[in-house]
């Protein structure tokens, strides 16, 4: 990482190196090289994480990856960087309600194989992800600076921007800082939140039994249980609880927890071993009422947060990344200015509708999976089993988890091709 240097300047600043802002930066990288009309484009970073070292356990903080989303990755020359040791292709998933047994015929599964697909997804940890995108976007000639965004003034011709490591001027500033963005308060954009009174709980584990490269997920009256397959046979659990269930939950012995998933999950894998720490984020809902200013944009938590329970977070993210990269690269092959209202309102017309009906559709499965009790929940929690006889709804919603449905960023519909090709 290198310093700031008085009075520099760059066309466009990303506050947050994070995979969603990691990403947008390797993207518009990537692109201005192929085009070759440069754009000078600065990561702003306070913490930039080390590889994992061969053998090293896996971080219980990972993303559920899209079929689109490992596109975005490759056209952002980050995806052959991340290990394959590291990373997990899970060819099912198995989802039922806890009104029925986990081997009931009722379960809904959805198979890799039914669809035609090579797999439904991959699991991922984040700071595999975080090193790549940054990786692919320093070796296409990016820069990285280490620091904290301080304060922002926005004039008409630059944003002028304070760091924890000096000053200087952007003409278009991304703020990819996640759900308390610092970039989003200092230009006065407001958002939409609202708590789930629910805690998310992340952790990894060991099961009795293999994962079967196969995701399982319980829907519960007090919350969602997941078990998420890792590279190295071990699962990784995100439970959704509400709050006074997980009060006792994180308070209990490890071994009081590993029984307590082993019940909780209906005993699918077995008996549960506890073999990492406990992880938890009180669970918000966010959606900024706008995604752009004038010569500033928002991606990501930034802009959106959703319930975890469809592991969609970092896939709206990477697809708010490629959206806003794609926006910016055909203004600036036009000769527009990158920090234009013209270029970054394409953007926010594009992304902001497609989260909003993604958040949606994940506070219904909260809602009525999760903890609904009256008619309308019973008869959403059969529907289960009405999917899992449709061949053709299982593709709907599998060819929608995959990201192959919408209106997609072009890195999110076709693979890379080289650019010395």
């Amino acid at each position: 990482m290198s310093e700031i240097s008085p009075g520099e300047r760059c066309d466009v600043l990303i506050v947050g190196g994070g995979p969603v802002g990691g990403c947008a930066a390797a993207l518009l990288q990537q692109a201005a090289v192929r085009a070759a009309r440069p754009l000078a484009i600065t990561v702003l970073e306070p913490a930039r994480p080390d590889e994992p070292r061969p053998q090293e356990a896996f971080d219980a903080r990972v993303s559920a990856l899209s079929r689109a989303s490992e596109r975005i990755l490759a056209n952002a020359a980050a995806w052959t960087l991340m290990p394959r040791e590291r990373i997990c292709a899970y060819e099912r998933m198995r989802v039922w309600h806890e009104s029925i047994g986990a081997s009931s015929p009722d379960v809904l599964v959805f198979d890799a194989a039914d669809a035609n697909e090579p797999n439904l997804g991959y699991i991922a940890e984040n700071r595999v992800i975080q090193a790549a995108v940054l990786e692919a976007f320093e070796a296409n000639g990016g820069r990285i600076l280490r620091g904290a965004l301080a304060g922002m003034r926005i004039t008409e011709q630059a944003a002028q921007v304070r760091t924890s490591g000096g000053e200087l001027s952007a003409r278009l500033v991304i703020g990819a800082d996640g759900t308390r963005s610092a970039v989003r308060s200092a230009i006065g954009l407001t958002a939409e939140t609202a708590s789930y009174h629910q805690i998310a709980i992340a952790a990894n584990v060991s099961t009795e039994r293999p994962h079967e490269n196969t995701a399982w997920q319980r829907f519960m009256r007090r919350g969602t249980l997941a078990f998420l397959p890792l590279a190295d046979g071990s699962s990784s659990i995100v439970w959704s609880a509400d709050e006074e269930v997980a009060a006792v939950l994180l308070a209990s012995s490890p071994e009081e927890f590993g029984s307590e998933l082993e019940r909780h999950s209906d005993g699918v894998l077995g008996a549960v071993r506890l073999t990492s720490d406990r992880l938890s984020v009180p669970l918000r809902k966010l959606n900024a009422h706008r995604y752009t200013a004038h010569r500033c944009a928002l991606i990501g938590d930034a802009a959106h947060v959703v319930h975890p329970l469809a592991g969609q977070g970092a896939n709206l993210g990477l697809l708010d990344a490629a959206a806003l990269a794609e926006c910016i690269v055909a203004g600036h092959l036009e000769g527009e200015d990158p920090g234009a209202l013209r270029v970054l309102r394409r953007y926010e017309r594009w992304r902001k509708s497609e989260t909003e009906v993604m958040a949606l559709a994940i506070d219904a499965f909260d809602r009525f999976l999760a903890h609904g009790r009256d008619p309308l929940s019973r008869l959403a929690q059969r529907g289960l089993a009405l999917v899992n006889r449709s061949t053709e709804a299982k593709r709907f919603f599998v060819a929608r988890a995959l990201g192959l449905t919408g209106e997609l960023p072009r890195a999110a519909r076709v693979q890379p091709v080289p650019i010395n090709s």
